[in-house]
């Protein structure tokens, strides 16, 4: 049996194929990933919505011109270096000769296959002659023309070069290791030991080490989770959390200890500063000891978010601090909403009476500081401060008109553009394009529910404990799409019609309108009304119920009959129609049984295909990783671009009990599609569980 040999690369071509490989692994992916991206279509897109966006904060942050950063250009150099090392690996490998070849005794000879012997023995006294060493040949292709004539002469060299590729039989096998020979030399011991032991052994337990360390630090949405101990602790112990609690539990969290960060920052000013503010705010309960939350930099944290809101100016050393802190908040309002969440979830799940769940009202307030903290607005404020130009001095005159009572976005967007114009009026004209450019571009959504029970015979028919599927559909379109569409219907409505009918002083009522208050109170007073009773179909009424409906019609068309025919022949007619009566009353019997497995077969390839779907619609949910980056949001104070994200859950505002976990919509550019399900209650309810959205 032939032996096995293992030898090192010693002319370094194996080498260049494994270290070629190796560079190509590396370089490729981190040129895909770690490339600087293109500044110039972000400086494009932000012209393009310029005219919108103009005087927002962030916007007015990105469009600073920023300081000179080296690390993209370090990037470059690094990546560019890669890919040229790459090149020339790649290069030598292509001009590095194949040394293991198969072996062929008529290349050696520089003979065609399939020679003739003279041919051959002519060719080798040739080249004997030629290469012969007592001539002045050489030696070495001497010995390998001698060794391809006996191959190809010699019955015994040939067989072996036929079964196992070389005349001289069977040879061991080789196996080439892709590292030099020098790295193994004796003489190279002790420096390969040393990189051996700093690579294994200092730098690998150094890297793993620090991400572990950072690792068991952070949740997996990058909160720290002493953040998350914290807002725990503090949210059981408060049940019900009105706004000025929220923002106290906010401001506790580790984010913004320098002790636990490094990117919050503490200064020597801010014993001097922070007093300052919290005497122009006033409000602030100094004297509860209560930590963290008592602590000087949570006490800052929630100065200056209190200071936002406030809409109050700050001290520019303070400022960089105020930014940072804004732009953790919506992440950590998440953070506080799903603990909640989960505190609710252990509730529900333990018998226990003591373990109190968190209220509706806290969770819907972390959602409303939300808002509040990207818009920069206290809880109370008008909403009208969203707008450009509109400012506490000349609020007055929009909502305290006489004739316009304005108290939101929706009422100023429902007028009239004459009226709107009438009631902006101590505006410029370039000042009003600009806030209708910013009423355009604010979101109108609206939402489809659909709820049902799968795996049921009647999908419709909510029964007590039944699992409930509701299927919500989100379109979201902007107010200037909506705008269009009014405009046309009017125009379309006060066009008369052709026949001259048609109420054209009737004007629908607009998509973003409210519903009056008279009629909400004209429906909460008829909260129970009897039961509508539905229609029976033909196929599940009586016999005797149909046959008489068939009768009367054809009593109807007989008696037209008759008083057209013959008296002498009715005695016949009375006959034929008894016959043709009890044949349609069969056919109309067959025909309502058709009709009923024709509608029951339509009935479950209906719920058939809504399962199919709900199934696609989990399956889509799985593989699909869709952008978060939706729509920015117009705000005036925020000191970074914030997309449009909303809330969805299911509540009963008369219980104060929430149905479904919220879920957080990322996604929504035009049209979204989800899924939530809950158990029906146990009782039954006058009034119908509220889908909000956020």
């Amino acid at each position: 049996m032939a032996g096995q040999q293992f030898q090192y690369d010693d002319s370094g071509n194996t080498f260049f194929y494994f270290l070629t490989s190796f560079v190509g692994l590396i370089v490729i992916p981190a040129t895909y990933y770690l490339w600087p991206r293109d500044q110039h279509a972000e400086q494009i897109r932000l012209k393009n919505i310029r005219n919108v966006y103009g005087r927002c904060l962030w916007y007015r942050l990105r469009l600073l011109k920023p300081q000179q950063n080296i690390i993209p250009t370090v990037k470059k150099i690094v990546l560019l270096a890669g890919w040229a090392l790459f090149l020339f690996l790649a290069y030598k490998v292509s001009k590095t000769d194949r040394e293991y070849q198969e072996y062929n005794p008529y290349e050696v000879l520089h003979l065609d296959p399939g020679a003739s012997i003279s041919e051959i023995k002519k060719q080798y006294r040739a080249l004997s002659l030629k290469y012969h060493p007592d001539k002045g040949g050489d030696e070495v292709m001497f010995m390998r023309i001698a060794k391809a004539y006996a191959a190809l002469t010699d019955e015994e060299s040939r067989k072996n070069w036929e079964e196992f590729g070389n005349p001289d039989g069977p040879q061991a096998t080789s196996f080439g290791i892709a590292l030099p020979a020098w790295i193994v030399d004796q003489k190279n011991s002790i420096l390969v030991l040393l990189v051996y032991g700093l690579a294994f052994m200092v730098i690998l337990p150094v890297v793993v080490g620090s991400w572990w360390y950072r690792s068991i630090r952070y949740s997996g949405d990058q909160i720290l989770i002493r953040t998350t101990q914290i807002y725990t602790y503090f949210v059981y112990k408060t049940r019900n959390m009105d706004m000025k609690r929220l923002i106290m539990v906010l401001a506790g969290a580790s984010e913004f200890d320098p002790q636990y960060n490094k990117d919050a920052t503490s200064r020597p000013a801010d014993n001097i500063q922070i007093p300052q503010l919290i005497r122009e705010i006033g409000g602030i309960n100094l004297k509860k000891n209560e930590p963290p939350l008592t602590c000087p930099y949570s006490l800052k944290a929630r100065v200056l978010l209190l200071t936002h809101l406030a809409r109050m100016k700050v001290p520019e050393v303070l400022e960089e601090d105020q930014q940072f802190i804004l732009k953790k908040s919506p992440a950590l309002l998440q953070e506080m909403i799903n603990v909640i969440c989960q505190l609710i979830i252990m509730a529900r799940s333990r018998e226990e009476r003591e373990f109190r769940a968190p209220s509706l009202g806290s969770l819907e307030n972390c959602m409303k500081l939300s808002q509040m903290t990207v818009q920069g607005l206290q809880q109370f404020k008008s909403p009208l401060l969203q707008l450009p130009h509109i400012e506490e001095d000349n609020l007055r005159r929009v909502s305290n008109h006489k004739k316009y009572k304005i108290k939101s976005i929706q009422d100023l967007v429902s007028l009239k553009g004459s009226d709107r114009r009438n009631l902006l009026h101590f505006l410029e004209d370039k000042k009003y394009d600009e806030v209708m450019a910013v009423l355009g571009s604010f979101p109108h959504v609206t939402m489809d529910i659909k709820p049902q029970v799968l795996d049921d015979e009647d999908s419709n028919n909510i029964t007590v404990g039944s699992l409930v599927t509701v299927l919500v559909t989100l379109t979201r379109q902007t107010m200037a799409e909506v705008f269009e569409k009014e405009q046309s219907i009017c125009a379309a409505e006060e066009q008369p019609t052709e026949d001259g009918q048609g109420d054209v002083n009737k004007v629908k009522s607009k998509g973003w309108q409210q519903k009056n208050k008279g009629t909400k109170k004209a429906s909460k007073s008829k909260k129970k009304k009897p039961l509508k009773k539905k229609p029976v179909p033909p196929s599940l009424q009586p016999p005797k119920q149909q046959k008489q409906k068939q009768a009367n019609g054809e009593v109807v068309a007989k008696e037209e009959e008759e008083d057209i025919s013959d008296k002498g022949s009715e005695s016949e007619e009375e006959e034929t129609n008894r016959d043709s009566q009890s044949e349609k009353d069969d056919g109309s019997d067959r025909d309502s049984d058709r009709e009923q497995d024709e509608k029951q077969n339509k009935d479950d390839e209906a719920e058939w295909q809504e399962l199919q779907q709900s199934i696609q619609r989990k399956e889509r949910a799985l593989l699909e990783t869709k952008s978060k980056i939706t729509h920015p949001v117009y705000s005036l104070f925020f000191p970074e671009e914030k997309q449009e994200w909303w809330w969805l859950y299911i509540a009963d505002r008369k219980e104060q009990m929430l149905i479904c976990m919220p879920y957080h919509v990322c996604t929504l550019k035009d049209k979204e599609e989800m899924e939530d399900k809950f158990y029906s209650p146990d009782k039954s309810r006058e009034e119908p569980f509220n889908c909000e959205n956020g």
